[in-house]
């Protein structure tokens, strides 16, 4: 089971349990978050969103607040005598998922929605006779 999630504007393919680092987050160190924005979940079957899958939240915990490796950015024109150093550490935020819930809603609303269809089809299939 596994879903793809939107975080802080990055999409990433989440997994119970799972560690990994997206840019920094508000909250402090061992607080929940939870993600709403579901693009597509795997359980059984697949559910495609359009834009979002609805009634499905993925739940996190924010394990810490760190600075990832420091980039170099080295900028020089040749023979003109111009050079130029920069760079900088990008704030991330170390996560762990702790679930994927609110598949039994999701499924839910499928049927109801199956439901709601075939009975306007079965309406629209007698006012046509």
């Amino acid at each position: 089971m596994f879903a793809i999630v939107e975080i802080a504007g990055l999409q990433y393919k989440v997994e119970q349990d799972q560690k990994l680092f997206v840019n920094r987050l508000a909250g402090d160190k061992g607080s929940k978050v939870s993600f709403d924005k579901i693009l597509l979940t795997v359980n059984g079957s697949i559910t495609v969103g359009a834009p979002a899958v609805s009634g499905i939240t993925v739940e996190a915990e924010i394990l810490d607040h760190v600075k990832a490796d420091k980039v170099i950015v080295f900028k020089k024109k040749r023979r003109k005598g111009y050079k130029v150093k920069n760079g900088h550490r990008q704030s991330l935020t170390q996560i762990q998922i702790t679930g994927i819930t609110g598949f039994e809603g999701a499924k839910k609303e499928e049927k109801a929605a199956r439901k709601t269809t075939k009975k306007a089809d079965a309406e629209t299939a007698e006012s046509a006779e």
